[in-house]
């Protein structure tokens, strides 16, 4: 094992001849903005004579996989505005043509990496810290998210805005316009005004990456001191930014057993959302019987760790703005382990402890966001709770922040409240910190009780490296939040090589060697007492140019259990665990027609053994169709103080289809053997005007138990209009 270990560290020290990390260019790339006088059809067509008449940018940079080559692919952007509208129109040369294209599906929000893409960033404030990104793929998919120091992402934020694109033999063109309302930017501009912006290009074929400014490819498009400029830009005065958004329901729900239905409900809602932007950099959202039926349903997943289960929030309210009160620790990203902190998750708002959705009467969101600092505050309230948060950041330097959140749950049960403190510093461009304390109360007399972590990074183009120490308090108890375990201390240490250059072999099939050690040591709050140590080792990861890998990774485990503890349906009691588990995975080009991902993790598991597949097929003919099925299979043996064995399945199947992006049908389908129970969602969705939608949603749960067969079922039709002032 020390054999290994210490090839891993040599291996991340190696000195390759491959390219480092840069600096922010003093003299940035510009581009004049051209005011115009008329109005483009946004066709994606380019043939207006005013798209003639302003400067070509051209000489995209490689970022991957080349840093700072040419990029192979010629890319064309051209900038207009006017009085309602800031234009962007592309050229995305491509010589295979329709051939060379590679787009999955047409989902929006999709996925950059797999997907042909075109965006723009822009920094309105040109404080090289905030910035919005748009994006789209050859079919006219949409993209769009927040960014705040490339570190936190509003990833499902949606934007007003238009893009066309069209397909040639040639490549493929972009045409934006988008709405000034739609943007944040300061609000003092002349004729030396200046915006951040920046160009980017994925061409997925060949998984060239290139931007107009070039940045290092160890930090992400939105590292906004990396942008260009977009000089002479004149937008006008911010007015009156008011959206309504309102919506009607029709649900029906029946219940019931062994086939007869029991009970039925039929419900018809009304409510919706305004949206008030006070100022350029401040908006009032205000929400009244607010409704996510057509949000994606949950996954099931069977859980065979010591952690609690995160899932992900879906629900469009909630989404925005989660980067400013969403902060803590999130699991198995940035080096956490899988340890999460969470003074704020949104789930626990509107929904029970099962995932089922309670009725959110009203709630109330303002927030301010600015260069210098962030403020916000939201209220909700539920059929039998009150939920309030407050949040403040100030920023200072180049790219440090310090802020404090505090929750309170009022509730008839138990109110509960949490305060804490957070920082983030940005020592240099490859050294981070970052910090939380936090405090947790129960207003009925308790003492308070605390969570917190302190976390280093360190990441170049060569090398990612962590650790992290994580404190959560036996009594820590944040209503509103959500932490995976307690009364636990967490240490968690990793480092990544990355290699790449002239030593790596086969350079036309890989793109790098990244080795890893990753370890998780953890210890009880209250004792002291050990707990449980993982450390694994990666010794064989490779990347390949078309986005494939292949990996083989070896976890030496010991594990002491204080309580008994409920797996896979078994009960595991045994005292004292050390053993070994190894793990192979390999996916294939997620891009391409048919695709998969297989891991298989097997060896010892407590006291028995545990052999777990992983395995996904996906198919995409064409993009208007996406079909993908899956399994996850964990046999043990010997497990428990009962010696159990058996075998749970979980299968998932999924299905989109598309007109166009703007209409689709989907399905969703699991089978879970844990619980006997069978799920399905079926989803229509058209959006017949920008943000404006039709939902046909039905639902279908059915359990079976040792006697009886309880259903659910829910048939939705939605219909929502969006209108902005």
């Amino acid at each position: 094992m020390k054999k290994v270990i210490l090839s891993c560290l040599l291996l991340s020290g190696l000195s390759i001849k491959a390219q480092t990390e840069f600096a922010p260019a003093k003299d940035k790339l510009q581009v004049p903005a051209k005011s115009i006088a008329t109005y483009l059809n946004i066709d994606g067509n380019l043939d207006e004579t005013e798209w003639a008449s302003v400067p070509v940018l051209t000489d995209f940079i490689q970022v991957e996989p080349n840093q700072g080559e040419p990029s192979k692919f010629k890319t064309t952007v051209r900038v207009l505005y006017n009085e309602k509208y800031l234009y962007v129109g592309a050229f995305c040369q491509d010589p295979d043509g329709k051939k060379g294209i590679r787009v999955p599906d047409l989902a929006r929000d999709f996925s950059f990496l797999s997907n042909d893409t075109f965006a723009v960033g822009i920094d309105g404030f040109l404080d090289e810290r905030n910035s919005v990104t748009l994006a789209v793929n050859p079919y006219g998919s949409q993209k769009d998210y927040l960014s705040f120091d490339d570190t936190f992402f509003d990833a499902k934020w949606n934007g007003l805005w238009t893009v066309r694109t069209k397909i040639t033999t040639e490549g493929w063109f972009a045409e934006f316009q988008i709405p000034w309302k739609t943007l944040r930017y300061g609000t003092t501009q002349g004729a030396d005004s200046q915006w951040g912006i920046n160009f980017v290009r994925q061409r997925r074929k060949s998984n060239e990456i290139s931007a107009w400014s070039p940045y290092p490819r160890a930090y992400g498009f939105n590292r906004s001191e990396y942008f260009g400029l977009l000089t002479q830009i004149k937008p006008p005065k911010p007015t009156t930014n008011f959206r309504i958004n309102p919506y009607i329901l029709s649900k029906y729900t029946e219940s019931g057993s062994n086939g007869n239905t029991q009970a039925s409900e039929t419900e018809y809602i009304m409510g919706g959302e305004i949206k008030w932007a006070l100022s350029t950099n401040t908006l009032l959202d205000i929400t009244a019987n607010t409704d996510f039926a057509q949000a994606e349903a949950d996954r099931q997943v069977n859980n065979i760790s010591r952690f609690s289960v995160f899932f992900p929030e879906r629900r469009q309210f909630f989404l925005e703005n989660a980067s400013l009160f969403g902060a803590g620790l999130y699991s198995d990203t940035g080096g956490s382990g899988n340890l999460s902190i969470i003074p704020f998750f949104s789930r626990r708002v509107g929904l029970d402890e099962n995932g089922t959705p309670k009725t959110i009467e009203a709630g109330l969101r303002l927030v301010l966001q600015s260069p210098k600092e962030s403020f916000g505050v939201m209220g909700i309230k539920e059929q039998d709770a009150y939920n309030l948060v407050g949040r403040y950041v100030k920023n200072f330097g180049k790219q440090n922040r310090l802020g404090a959140i505090a929750t309170t749950k009022i509730q008839d049960s138990n109110n509960n409240a949490v305060t804490g403190v957070d920082g983030f510093f940005r020592m240099g461009n490859a050294h981070s910190l970052g910090f939380m304390a936090l405090s947790s109360v129960d207003m009925d007399g308790d003492n308070a009780h605390f969570g917190g972590y302190l976390q280093y990074r360190y990441d170049t183009n060569k090398v990612n490296a962590w650790w992290t120490q994580s404190y959560l308090g036996k009594n820590f108890n944040p209503e509103l939040g959500f932490i995976s375990r307690s009364d636990v201390i967490a240490t968690s240490p990793g480092i990544i090589a990355n290699i790449r250059g002239p030593k790596l072999p086969f350079k036309k099939l890989l793109r790098a060697y990244r080795p890893r050690i990753i370890g998780n040591l953890y210890h009880q709050a209250s004792t002291g007492a050990f707990l449980e140590r993982e450390l694994t080792i990666s010794p064989f990861w490779l990347e390949a140019q078309n986005g494939g890998y292949l990996s083989f990774s070896t976890a030496f485990v010991e594990q002491k259990l204080n309580a008994p503890l409920q797996l896979l349906n078994v009960a595991v009691t045994s005292d004292s665990n050390s053993y070994n588990r190894y793990s192979l995975a390999l996916g294939t080009d997620p891009s391409s027609k048919f695709s998969t991902e297989l891991r298989h993790t097997f060896g010892k598991f407590y006291d028995g053994e545990l052999r777990t597949w992983n395995a996904s097929l996906t198919a995409i003919p064409i993009p208007h169709i996406f079909l993908k099925g899956s399994i996850n299979s964990d046999k043990f043996t010997g497990l428990g103080s009962t010696s159990a064995s058996g075998t749970v399945d979980l299968l998932t199947l999924e299905s989109r289809v598309y007109i166009n992006p703007r209409l689709s049908l989907s399905g969703l389908y699991q089978r879970n053997t844990q619980n006997n129970s069978d799920f399905y969602n079926i989803r229509f969705a058209w959006e017949y005007n920008p943000l404006s939608y039709v939902y046909i949603v039905f639902n279908s749960n059915q359990n079976k138990l040792e006697s009886d067969t309880i259903f659910e079922r829910q048939a939705i039709i939605k219909l929502s209009f969006l209108k902005q002032f």
